[in-house]
Order: structure tokens, then sequence, then C-alpha cells
């Protein structure tokens, strides 16, 4: 592989971004959670609000990866982030500049934008990721877990039909 370019994705690029996501979805043994299409991905990056942006790595004219991400904030620091939520490459690009090409391109949207970090999540069992991550010198953070309500939970919760349970001791 020459080296990998990285361009912002548009809208143009709603098949891509979800052949990339189901890609990832697949990598992280959940083929079936994906429930996401080519055309909402196309709307909402049409919109005067787009609530994700998304950088394609490629190869030559070929795209091999993406990162999809969105800027959120940290109140203790008083400063806008960088949040990934996806960051996926084929396999049989893995290990040859495409990954890397991406995350150097998200530190410099990150230091252009004036944000104060790069933040995003990865399974516990994906030690390829974790080498890769450790490798360009960032570090999980232990001591937090991600929570999420979601589906009839939300539901309920945003119809006020939630009850207060004790978890037990």
């Amino acid at each position: 592989m020459t080296a990998a370019t990285v361009r912002f994705a548009t809208a143009a690029d709603a098949e891509i971004i979800l052949r990339f996501i189901r890609g990832l979805a697949e990598y992280e043994r959940e083929p079936d959670a994906v429930k996401a299409t080519a055309a909402e991905l196309r709307a909402q990056m049409e919109s005067a609000s787009p609530p994700f942006e998304c950088l394609i790595a490629h190869d030559g004219n070929t795209p091999v990866g993406f990162a999809l991400f969105y800027r959120s904030y940290s109140t203790w620091i008083g400063q806008p982030a960088l949040f990934i939520e996806d960051f996926f490459v084929d396999e049989k690009y893995r290990g040859r500049g495409a990954g890397l090409a991406l995350i150097k391109r998200l530190a410099e949207v990150a230091r252009e934008r004036g944000y104060s970090r790069l933040e995003w999540r990865v399974l516990d069992w994906n030690e390829p990721a974790h080498r890769f991550y450790r490798s360009i010198g960032a570090f999980p953070i232990d001591k937090w877990t991600v929570w999420r309500v979601e589906a009839d939970a939300l539901e309920r919760l945003s119809n006020g039909g939630a009850e207060i349970t004790r978890a037990p001791s």
C-alpha cells in the first residue's frame, strides 16, 4: 500500500460509511446490530446540523478505513473534545498505515479546532486495537464504566414510567 490519503467524507459517501459500519459490527461480533441505513446517514450529513463527521482513508482510489466522530465537551477542562464513535480499517489493509493516517488526521482536526483531547471506547477483548492505541501514546481510562439507557427503558424513562428500584447490596 502506498501512503494512505485521508479526506473528509461527504453525504455522497453514505454507502461507503455504512459498509465500514457493518464491517466494524462484524469484527465486534455484532453483525445484526446495525440498524442505520445509507439514506439516513446521507440525510444526516446533508442536514443543517450534522450529528457527526467522518474521515475516509484511501489506498489510491480504494476506501480502506474510516473514523466517524463528533464534538464532545469536558466540564473539568472547560473545553471541547473530539469523540471517536467508530474507527475501522478493512482487515487486508491493517498494519499498512491507514489507521495511523486516520488517527493523525483526527489529532490535526482536534488541534485545528482547539479541542483538548481525543477520546474513544474499545472493547476489552480487542487486543490488536489496544496495542495500536498504546503505540500512539493513548491510554485506557480504567476507573470509568460506560452506562446506557436505550429502547424500552428509554421510552419508559422519558414517559415518567420508570420506577426507582434498589440495587442489591
